[in-house]
């Protein structure tokens, strides 16, 4: 009897376990297969796009990094798992079995040892069922597969990475997949340039008349930060030009040479198209991408209530993530931000290492990742619950300049224009405070812009032309003044950035993370609120 029952509570477990509850609210197959179909009507005639899957990435030893899905991969396939790739051919294909086909996706093989140390694979059959493909192959097959990519008018592919694992023990990893493409390809037999030197080229091709000159001095104080510039005759040529009738002829020298093809393989179109269709998010895209920024606005929330000058920044990243785990966001977006004092006048400040905050003011840069859609929501609080008149003084022209960025985020309006007024506003209160003398006076307290899409990535791929409905974007002005700084002493380290996700719709932006708290008063309204983690104290370990 005790036998049956340990045997049944030991299947009770294994169901409930190992095999329990797991998230269903992922995007549904259904829209992964409309965005290839989008994608494929955008393709020329007789072209095939191939998409790789990330690589898994060691982390030390035998210990690798959490794995986490290239967005494009996931955005046309669904599928979260390594070593994969996507085929999607513009035309219909028929096989030696009649068989017609416009996709294929290759897939790692089901390996029941694998799986008992590292978790489930869907395998070829299971990407059939869950994912909707009806043609799978395991990632072994597409090197003996051999398609003859040679065919194509265009083969449509995306810059390779240069950290592609080259295991021993196992076959079919990108390694594997992209050696094999590249054979199949002819990829080796390309004249293959360095993505900045083809920026540059492109820039030189496409510069106007008048700043034929500019561009070539800018070009050369670029040289010492982009060696790859050194070794390139046509850039060095263009900045050693003794005038503008050299440099006008060498434009047209490398207009010609873009225009040339050595190669049916193509890098330009997927990053485009994937791009433009990127910015506009479907409505299932937003419910996820909303979820996902009421996660952060609400992890903002609840700092504010437990924040206290003794904590450290990294108790505080904790709080952040231990809600965003509460909510059942699988990971951050990207590294967390919290700087306290100087620490937040650095930009991208991610070592959060300080272990007293004491009555600084505290940066908080952070956001959800949830079912693969990341937020990007920042506040800076006074740790103590009180802003100092100067914290306040720069706090208001911050929110000031954020204010007038947002108003101007409506349908029609230029990807720059929240920029252009973030900064007229912060310059001219940095007059009134009298941290700089004129509002053209060039100065470092405001290093960078206010707005980029968020989605599968935190820094989403767009256009960055003009605003359209159902984009996502972020307007985030900041003010930055170290320690050292050119201004009087009671400013130095004071570090202020708000950063709110915005909707554009059809008529008003719509601010997706106003749930946080972003005015003096409703967060010092905020911060005098009880804290569910007030009496959440643990022992002490030096003592």
């Amino acid at each position: 009897m005790r036998g049956r029952a340990l045997l049944f509570g030991l299947s009770i477990f294994c169901s409930v376990f190992l095999f329990g509850q797991t998230p269903t609210d992922y995007l549904p197959k259904e829209f992964h297969k409309q965005r290839r179909e989008v994608l494929r009507k955008k393709m020329t005639k007789n072209s095939v796009a191939v998409v790789f899957a990330n690589s898994i990435r060691n982390r030390a030893n035998d210990v690798d990094y959490v794995f986490h899905q290239d967005p494009n991969f996931y955005y046309l396939t669904g599928f979260r798992e390594p070593n994969a790739v996507l085929i999607l051919f513009s035309e219909n294909q028929t096989d030696i079995r009649g068989n017609v086909y416009n996709e294929v996706l290759y897939v790692p093989k089901k390996d029941p040892r694998y799986e008992m140390w590292n978790g489930k694979r869907l395998g070829v059959e299971g990407v059939k069922r869950e994912l909707g493909f009806i043609i799978a192959k395991t990632s072994e097959e597409f090197a003996t597969d051999a398609i003859d990519f040679k065919k194509f008018e265009n083969v449509h592919i995306l810059e390779f990475k240069d950290d592609y694992r080259n295991s021993k023990q196992n076959n079919g990893e990108v390694y594997d997949l992209v050696k094999a493409f590249k054979t199949q390809s002819g990829y080796h037999n390309m004249k293959i340039k360095n993505p900045n030197v083809q920026y540059i080229h492109k820039t030189i091709a496409n510069v106007p008349d008048a700043r034929l000159e500019e561009l070539a001095k800018n070009l050369s104080k670029s040289l010492e930060i982009y060696p790859e510039y050194k070794e390139d005759s046509f850039i060095n040529e263009y900045i050693s030009a003794d005038n503008n009738r050299i440099r006008k002829e060498l434009k047209q020298k490398i207009k010609l040479e873009l225009n040339k093809k050595d190669s049916n393989i193509d890098f330009k179109f997927l990053q485009t198209q994937l791009a433009g269709m990127r910015e506009l998010k479907t409505p299932e895209e937003l419910k996820l991408l909303t979820k996902a920024i009421r996660i952060s606005a609400i992890g903002q929330i609840e700092v504010m209530k437990a924040m206290k000058p003794h904590m450290s920044e990294t108790e505080i990243q904790g709080i952040h993530e231990f809600v965003y785990k509460k909510y059942g966001a699988e990971y951050e977006g990207y590294p967390s931000i919290v700087g306290a004092g100087n620490n937040g006048c650095i930009l991208h400040y991610i070592e959060n290492n300080k272990t007293k905050v004491d009555n600084d003011l505290v940066l908080m840069d952070l956001g959800a990742e949830y079912r693969g859609y990341t937020a990007d929501v920042t506040r800076t609080i006074p740790a103590n619950g009180k802003f100092s008149p100067e914290q306040k003084a720069v706090y208001e022209v911050v929110l000031k300049a954020q204010n007038a960025g947002i108003a101007v985020c409506e349908e029609g309006n230029q990807f720059w224009q929240p920029g252009q007024e973030a900064k007229r506003v912060i310059n001219e209160g940095l007059v009134t405070l009298g941290i700089i003398k004129s509002v053209d006076e060039k100065h470092n307290y405001f290093p960078h812009g206010t707005s980029h899409h968020i989605g599968l990535d935190v820094h989403d791929p767009g256009t960055y032309g003009a605003f359209r409905a159902n984009m996502v974007i972020t307007v985030e002005p900041g003010i930055y003044i170290p320690d050292g700084s050119p201004c009087d002493k009671k400013w130095w380290g004071i570090a202020v950035r708000i950063e709110d996700d915005i909707l554009i719709t059809k008529t008003v932006p719509k601010n997706l993370s106003e749930e946080a708290p972003r005015t003096v008063k409703a967060i010092e309204s905020m911060m005098e609120k009880k804290s569910v983690l007030d009496n959440f104290l643990l022992p002490k370990l030096d003592e």
